[in-house]
């Protein structure tokens, strides 16, 4: 087969096996695993061998007319680079890792047909993102995606937790897909085609306007897809449904298509100073703030949803300057890591049989309970906190290099206000990450929460599937910044010495303030009874942060719990943590901006609707109906009233005539 037919049934195979999963899965149910697993491991091969013949070289590129339009023609289009190439393994890798998991954790489902199918659309969907050649057939799979989202995500229905965040992640997405699509639709007018070579040849040539209103149109969409600053708030959230499918999310697909979109068209945002400069600030603030977020919550998913989104700022900013191969680089090292570390959670999780253990102030006596769990996830905290050798020391300091070669005048690609921005928020944002992946750490496997119950070990699909991912998660940085330049446009992304020495020192004085901070308050709590929330440090007023902040965690919202007085985050953030946890309350923000007042009018709508239109329509019938009943009553039945009414009014016209007479 040629290369262009095999990337053809790359994303066609999943689709295939989604729409068998629908139709035998419940006249068939001993074909849903098979349909679930064995498309996806083909599309795996298929897409490996695909990057083993394209090989970083020349693109791969084939082209059809999809249908005539009579002005910007779309077409259905491959365009497989080197980027295209890598991140379609990486789709099919973690895709085929969380279907072969899910078999296990979702063994008893009475839904899994559906949610296999689902889950085997949603790769399908990607997988059309990454080898889209055209802008137009690339929103499909954009748009599909959205929607698998949304049922995967309230896959859980029957819980109220479950419909709101599925319902939060499409209108959230939904908000930010209006300006994309319009950005879309005005570069493909003014380049004349939907054909990203011919976008990025018409951009080289100085054939696009209006760059700048184009890229951050574009970014609103990504920002909402990728889950950045201010549209992030719905992936919190979406810790509702099912582990392997936040794994699916965070690692794969949905979050990582707006960074690789904008790796894509990346020369189109840098015809823009300012698009990069509000890039820049855009991953700045999302670093940032995520991270602090993350070291204050307390149920472990949602610590990952935020890392997420930290680690997705990481790629944002080295993209604001202006190197996409440092941002599909830690793309790849991040979806390793962040894979194993949801999956290494749904272990814990499942292992205890109740998603209630999901809060860390709960965990207690799990290292030796779940001995795959602890020491893969230990392996993918340690590439999460950027510690050498593991893979996302080499690929986060990419893109803090890169930053640096900005800075340091180097390049000139990209502002040196944004080199600024995306270096100093790295190095924060390196302190806090370590920070907040000890605090993981310790309270998950060292705590001295309330043991769960023993539910045995855990299904060998599920624990396998831990070992797999441990391994790129380990070794996959020390080689791929020698082997990816090759692929990526031949960026060199040695580690630099400068950032190399700051990144790894901030990131050891993190983990160790915070193993210090743990001892302590780990010395201190053992002096306080047991629940004695008096005594802590924040008294009542804690207790009732913790509650209000337990309503709103979908996998323990019905749990009230006391505050962890061994929790270093409280004392690590001080006052700030009751906002960090409450995700610097963007949520309320929105809610008292945009939620209330849309309500309102909707609330004065309603009261017009109803007391001033529909009382102008009943009256316009009121009368008719009064004019009839005076009729209906004067239709008696009796014979001498009708000839006395005969006779009374042929004596009131005699006299109305005789008087019309006289007065002529």
């Amino acid at each position: 087969m040629t290369t262009t037919t095999l990337a053809v049934l790359v994303p066609l195979l999943p689709f295939l096996g989604a729409l068998a999963g629908l139709l035998l899965g419940r006249t068939a149910p001993g074909f849903v695993r098979p349909l679930a697993v064995l498309p996806t491991l083909a599309s795996l091969a298929l897409a490996a061998t695909v990057a083993w013949r394209q090989g970083g070289g020349q693109a791969v590129d084939a082209a059809t007319e999809l249908t005539p339009t009579g002005s910007v023609p779309i077409e259905l289009a491959l365009h497989i680079d080197g980027f295209a190439a890598l991140t379609a393994v990486l789709v099919t890798v973690v895709a085929t890792c969380v279907q072969i998991y899910s078999t296990g954790y979702l063994r008893d489902d009475p839904r899994y047909p559906s949610y296999a199918a689902l889950v085997s659309l949603f790769t399908s969907a990607m997988l059309l993102v990454v080898y889209s050649g055209d802008l137009m057939v690339l929103l499909v799979g954009w748009e599909v995606m959205g929607i698998c989202s949304y049922f995967l995500v309230g896959h859980y229905w029957e819980t109220p937790e479950a419909r709101a965040a599925s319902l939060k992640a499409f209108l959230v997405t939904k908000l930010g897909d209006v300006p994309f699509l319009i950005g879309l639709f005005a570069l493909a007018t003014e380049a004349g085609s939907f054909r990203i070579t011919r976008i990025l040849g018409a951009v080289a040539n100085g054939g696009i306007e209006h760059p700048t209103l184009i890229a951050l149109l574009l970014l609103a969409g990504v920002a909402g897809k990728s889950a950045q600053f201010p549209l992030h708030t719905w992936l919190p959230d979406a810790m509702a449904g099912p582990t392997p499918v936040s794994a699916l999310i965070h690692a794969a697909t949905m979050v990582a298509a707006g960074v690789y979109f904008i790796a894509r068209l990346l020369p189109l945002f840098e015809a823009s100073q300012a698009a990069m400069t509000v890039l820049a600030v855009m991953a700045a603030v999302t670093m940032a703030g995520s991270a602090l977020a993350a070291l204050a919550q307390d149920d472990i998913k949602r610590v990952l949803a935020y890392s997420t989104i930290g680690q997705l700022g990481y790629m944002t900013g080295a993209l604001a300057v202006a190197d996409r191969g440092a941002a599909v680089f830690h793309l790849l090292s991040h979806g390793a890591f962040k894979a194993l570390l949801f999956l290494a959670a749904g272990v814990i999780i499942h292992a205890a049989g109740t998603n209630s253990l999901a809060a860390m102030s709960r965990m207690g006596h799990l290292r030796d309970r779940v001995p795959d769990a602890y020491w893969t996830m230990t392996v993918a905290l340690l590439a999460l906190a950027a510690i050498p050798p593991f893979s996302g020391f080499f690929s986060k300091e990419a893109v803090l290099g890169v930053a640096e070669h900005v800075v340091t005048g180097h390049t000139e690609h990209a502002p040196a206000a944004a080199g600024w921005i995306v270096l100093l928020a790295g190095l924060v944002t390196a302190l806090l990450t370590a920070a907040y992946a000890m605090r993981l750490w310790l309270l998950a496997f060292r705590g001295h929460g309330t043991e769960a119950p023993d539910h045995g070990r855990q299904p060998l699909t599920m624990t396998a599937v831990l070992w797999v991912l441990a391994v790129p998660s380990l070794a996959l940085g020390g080689f791929a910044f020698r082997v990816l330049p090759d692929w990526f446009d031949g960026h060199d992304l040695t580690p630099t010495l400068t950032t190399s020495v700051l990144g790894t020192g901030v990131a050891l004085v993190g983990g160790i303030i915070t193993y210090a901070t743990w001892r302590h308050t780990t010395a201190h709590a053992a002096r306080v009874p047991l629940g004695a929330v008096a005594a802590h440090p924040e008294g009542d007023a804690g207790l009732v942060e913790a509650e209000a902040i337990a309503s709103h965690e979908p996998a323990y919202g019905d749990i009230a719990y006391a505050p962890d007085p061994s929790d270093p985050g409280r004392m690590l953030l001080g006052p700030l943590h009751r906002h960090a946890a409450a995700g610097f309350h963007l949520d309320a923000v929105y809610s008292a901006l945009f939620v209330r007042p849309v309500r309102a009018g909707a609330s004065l709508v309603r009261f017009l609707d109803r007391e001033v239109v529909e009382t102008y329509v009943r009256g316009a019938g009121t009368l008719p109906r009064w004019l009839g009943t005076a009729v209906r009553r004067a239709q008696t039945g009796n014979l001498q009233t009708y000839v006395s009414a005969l006779l009374a009014g042929t004596v009131v016209l005699a006299v109305a005539a005789v008087l019309v007479a006289t007065g002529a």
